[in-house]
């Protein structure tokens, strides 16, 4: 196969995934999946070996395309699958969206990012971009649940970082982030109820 053959046929596996995408997102919208924890616990609930895929499937076309807040879905995770396979389920949607965020980034450029990260997002950290620090800069906001993960998943992509550094920190960074993410989720909603029983 050419380089010609091989970047046609790559072309199309990208579309057919964005396609793919595209139609899943509006699927699980008309499900009212996105708006409605009792719709996504009834998806995802009623099978042991579905239900984990059907919500890993969602968390990936969430990072993907930002139609859902992450914080809700990372809460109904822990919510419907409880604390330890829901911390798992969320690790391997997000990390999964994660890199398909990165290759989308790397393979379609800024045009791609422009349209999927908002203005005052990127002009709040596109200075990052050109830091020599940016790996270190990038691993701490992944890191702490403090900045927005996407975003700078596919800014990251317009750097020189390689996939294989740029995985490393997603799957070494994420697990305390989506951690710290899920607890203060759970004792903000602990503390919700105790006001709201006495």
């Amino acid at each position: 196969m050419s380089v010609v053959q091989s970047r046609k046929l790559l072309n199309i596996i990208s579309l057919m995934g964005i396609a793919i995408t595209i139609s899943l997102s509006i699927y699980f919208y008309r499900l009212g999946v996105f708006d409605d924890m009792n719709s996504l616990q009834q998806l995802v609930g009623q099978s042991p070996i579905a239900g984990p895929l059907i919500f890993v499937l969602i968390q990936i076309v969430q990072v993907v395309i930002p139609i859902i807040p992450g914080g809700i879905s990372l809460a109904a995770g822990v919510l419907i699958f409880g604390p330890y396979w829901g911390f798992v389920y969320n690790y391997v949607g997000i990390v999964i969206g994660s890199l398909i965020l990165f290759l989308m980034g790397r393979h379609y450029g800024k045009p791609l990012i422009m349209h999927l990260v908002s203005d005052k997002v990127y002009q709040k950290y596109s200075h990052w971009l050109d830091d020599p620090r940016f790996d270190k800069l990038f691993t701490l906001a992944i890191f702490l649940p403090v900045a927005p993960d996407d975003a700078l998943c596919l800014m990251a992509s317009l750097t020189n970082m390689s996939f294989k550094k740029y995985s490393a920190i997603i799957f070494l960074a994420k697990p305390a982030s989506i951690f710290l993410y899920s607890l203060a989720l759970l004792q903000g909603g602990a503390l919700l109820e105790k006001l709201l029983l006495h």
